[in-house]
């Protein structure tokens, strides 16, 4: 069975960040790392060359395959930060209305610029979150 190319690293989640060209982004990735941080009462890792997770869960789908993955995370990339919120928006709809100005996919909420968007909010959503991975996956 093949392995998940994304995996948890011993690199440094800071050196990643003070990399960023982008000055906002650095400042903004963080104040996440710090909010994530506080939540999840794990230490950011780097998983992959650009993802910075927090907590862990190991999940296998019906086909067999396996893998693990953060709790929560985020990824600098270029023009937007990607937040990984693993349990998706669809009980999220409340928070998401409040949020401000986002894009979301599945599990992955679309961020240009933190003082775009209510930071409490963003808290909460991250807090749900992880309660409900905790309950799907507990440690």
């Amino acid at each position: 069975m093949s392995q998940n190319k994304t995996r948890a690293s011993e690199a440094d989640v800071l050196a990643c960040v003070d990399a960023l060209d982008d000055p906002v982004q650095r400042e903004d990735s963080r104040n996440l790392i710090e909010r994530m941080q506080r939540f999840s009462g794990q230490p950011p890792v780097l998983w992959g060359d650009r993802i910075i997770g927090f907590g862990r869960y190991r999940y296998r789908y019906s086909s067999g395959r396996e893998g693990e993955w953060p709790r929560i995370g985020f990824a600098p990339r270029k023009g937007q930060l990607v937040l990984y919120l693993m349990d998706g928006f669809e009980d999220q709809a409340d928070l998401l209305d409040r949020l401000g100005k986002v894009r979301t996919g599945k599990s992955c909420l679309y961020i240009k610029r933190l003082e775009q968007i209510d930071l409490e909010v963003l808290d909460a959503m991250n807090e749900r979150s992880l309660d409900v991975m905790q309950s799907r996956y507990p440690e």
